[in-house]
């Protein structure tokens, strides 16, 4: 008989992903949103399989079009999802019974309301799964015996045309695992060392990142993250290692300053240059999202950066448009720095948000092109003469990224690109492509971004 519990995180995984394809929105934000109240193990499931699904689209589909009588384009949403959801836990959790994987997601279909006959389609196209279990990794392949990708194929000829297929082969690959767990140590509040020798005493295993020095790679840690020692006490931020590169592109000034961070988002980046700005530099960071400043608020004053009287952050709900406006209303003073964090298309952390690479289209890059461009534009009367401007996405597309920064150029020639080497720490040179720009990406070890240093000449 299945698990009670088990069923409500089958339940929830299905509702989440109908949901997300019914109208696609961050699936972290719909998950958090259905599977908020589980128990920890119920949403540790719910959240494997939701991930994983997402993950492995096109082997779960090619074993779906063997098994069912029914074509998938012509299944409705939820119980395309249903149906995917029993075979990902066939073919990827092994250490789920067959009968519970395929018992469960019956009875999710049932809670469905779906028809007595849909109901006995569901469990007839899984009990043929199951017969075969021992070979379901036969899908793992192509028709050519290769590993697939999934990924849109409009993605795949982009990544192979630019890398190689080896490369592309390989980000697939990577964007396909569950990334590790990344921490930036708050060191304004505790060196590297010391949080890894107390998590160490927690029990917990971690250890030094590659690239970044207050970086901390944490293994098969369960969560919830509010459990982890040092998190109420404000002693790290969760961040990806490539997106702990950028802030310091924004360092080494020896007075105080003021910068500003265009586009904070969730502040991981915002926090990180509190703690590497001299001490007495001010910080404005706009975002104009209302959940994800709310967010915001909520990291950097838990990090000690937006309240008390160390405070150097003034988080602002905001475009950068409407600010540049009133800025120059009331003449403000201009920033030493200046930091777009564009919004992109997101396809350099596709490993940590693997719904992207189903709803990107290729027209969608051109658009983004174009927003960024404009932030650029509206950032420009901001930065005082001599003042540096760094330009960052999460995408590992050119047209995002040095297409946008030629753009910017040929518009205005009081810039001129600067190495990021020059600010970067050593062991992170090595990602520092022709040009100067800084670029990660997944074979790397990280995350995908960019980074572009513009100087404003005096």
């Amino acid at each position: 008989m299945a698990n009670p519990a088990q069923e409500n995180a089958r339940t929830a995984a299905v509702d989440t992903l109908t949901r997300w394809a019914l109208q696609p929105a961050p699936i972290d934000r719909l998950f958090d949103s259905r599977a908020g109240r589980l128990a920890p193990a119920d949403r540790r499931l719910a959240r494997a399989i939701v991930y994983g699904v997402l993950r492995h689209q096109e082997v779960l589909d090619a074993a779906l079009t063997e098994f069912s009588t029914h074509p998938l384009a012509k299944m409705t949403p939820q119980l395309r999802m249903t149906l995917r959801v029993g075979l990902f836990q066939l073919a990827f959790l092994s250490r789920i019974p067959a009968s519970a994987a395929v018992n469960s997601t019956v009875n999710t279909a049932k809670r469905g309301r779906h028809p007595p006959w849909l109901v006995g389609f569901v469990n007839g196209v899984l009990r043929r799964a199951a017969a075969e279990r021992e070979q379901l990794g036969r899908f793992f392949v192509d028709e050519n015996g290769r590993p697939r990708c999934n990924h849109p194929e409009w993605l795949c000829t982009r990544w192979q045309a630019q890398f190689g297929e080896a490369a592309m082969r390989s980000i697939c690959a990577l964007n396909n695992q569950e990334p590790p767990l990344s921490l930036r140590v708050n060191t304004c509040k505790i060196g590297r060392a010391d949080f890894l020798a107390l998590l160490k005493k927690s029990g917990i295993r971690a250890s030094p990142g590659r690239y970044s020095p207050v970086a901390l790679v944490v293994e098969g840690y369960p969560g919830p993250l509010q459990t982890l020692s040092g998190y109420e006490a404000g002693f790290f931020q969760v961040q990806d290692e490539g997106a702990q590169l950028i802030a310091p592109l924004l360092s080494g000034f020896s007075t105080p300053v003021r910068v500003l961070d265009a586009c904070a988002g969730l502040g991981g980046k915002t926090g990180h240059l509190a703690e590497l700005l001299p001490a007495g530099s001010r910080i404005v960071a706009l975002e104009p999202d209302r959940f994800r400043f709310r967010t915001l608020l909520e990291n950097l004053s838990r990090l000690g950066h937006a309240t008390g009287p160390g405070r150097r952050v003034e988080p602002l709900a905001g475009r950068l448009e409407g600010f540049a406006r009133a800025q120059g209303r009331d003449q403000g003073e201009k920033f030493d720095a200046i930091l777009v964090d564009a919004p992109c298309s997101g396809t350099g952390v596709i490993r940590r948000q693997p719904d992207i690479r189903w709803i990107r289209r290729p027209e969608d890059l051109p658009r983004y092109a174009s927003g960024q461009i404009e932030l650029l534009r509206q950032a420009v009367p901001l930065l005082r003469p001599g003042g540096l401007l760094v330009y960052a996405t999460c995408s590992l597309e050119p047209e995002e990224n040095m297409q946008v920064i030629s753009r910017f150029l040929a518009e205005h020639s009081a810039f001129t690109p600067e190495p990021a080497s020059l600010r970067l720490p050593e062991t992170a040179r090595k990602l520092v492509r022709a040009g100067g720009a800084f670029a990660s990406r997944p074979t790397d070890g990280c995350d995908g971004f960019f980074a572009c240093c513009l100087r404003r000449a005096l």
